[in-house]
């Protein structure tokens, strides 16, 4: 299943919100480093690029028009979807000017058009279960996770075994700080492609908060037993060395972080609790 490759299998970690969010847990202390918001100053300016297949609900030149413009001419995209829809360009023009809401900086708007979109639109349901997808990822950009919660949980109604919906599902989850359903929904997604990292990451985060170490340690050896160079990996591993006091670990994780994702949300997060660590307890 489609939904948009670059959020979802590069930038997910920067959808996970100050619950889940990876940070350092300073010794004695509650101090974390949270990953910021898709609307943040730090935030990539490429969050939601339209994907090279996107789940289609409509046919005709101005459909595929229209979806030609949203990433490149977002504005003019937003217009042309706008007057085809006044011409009568229904569920396609919809879909569109959702897209270029959400690619003008309005993930809200664009998530309530998607939710309307997928509940009413009489497409096959892997194609609805992905407009529905696509308002769950738009709502964790505007900062809404029971929104997100919800439309992923709809869209997993129609299509019950997508690991790319179970993973959305549990980083809502983990935003409202439900760990064990994300946990759960994180086993289910692995039990279908035990070769996702990126869900072997998260379900370490959310086992961190479980205070389940060693099962967040296995996961996150395992995924890094998948991809040696997962920047994500090294910032949750040197998360957990640092909780369980081995500050030399940590340390070489975070600077291996970094060094693979410089001028990134996770090479900043790295950074940053570097420094934090550098400075020592009296600067925590």
């Amino acid at each position: 299943m489609v939904l948009y490759p670059t959020l979802v299998m590069v930038n997910r970690m920067l959808m996970l919100g100050a619950a889940v969010a990876l940070g350092l847990v300073v010794a004695g202390g509650a101090t974390w480093w949270n990953y910021p918001s898709a609307q943040s100053e730090t935030a990539p300016d490429d969050d939601l690029p339209v994907p090279p297949v996107p789940p289609r609900i409509a046919e005709g030149e101005d459909y595929d028009k229209c979806l030609s413009m949203v990433q490149n001419d977002p504005s003019g995209a937003f217009t042309f979807a706008d007057t085809w829809q006044t011409a009568g360009g229904g569920d396609g023009a919809v879909h569109c000017r959702a897209l270029a809401e959400i690619e003008l900086g309005d993930p809200e708007e664009g998530a309530t058009l998607l939710d309307q979109l997928g509940a009413k639109v009489t497409a096959a349901p892997a194609a609805r279960a992905a407009i529905l997808g696509q308002a769950g990822q738009a709502w964790m950009m505007a900062n809404t996770p029971q929104h997100a919660y919800d439309s992923a949980t709809k869209a997993l109604a129609l299509l019950p075994d997508d690991p790319d919906l179970l993973i959305d599902r549990a980083i809502a989850s983990s935003s409202l700080e439900h760990y064990t359903e994300a946990d759960d929904d994180l086993f289910r997604a692995l039990d279908i492609d035990p070769r996702r990292g990126d869900a072997l990451v998260l379900r370490a985060a959310a086992r961190r908060h479980l205070e389940h170490l060693d099962l967040a340690s296995a996961d996150v050896e395992r995924a890094l037993e998948l991809d040696p160079e997962d920047p994500d990996a090294f910032l949750e591993r040197g998360i957990l060395r640092q909780r369980r006091g081995n500050v030399s670990g940590a340390r070489a994780d975070w600077e291996r972080a970094i060094k693979l994702s410089p001028d990134t949300a996770t090479g900043d997060l790295a950074q940053q609790n570097l420094a934090l660590l550098e400075a020592g307890p009296e600067r925590r």
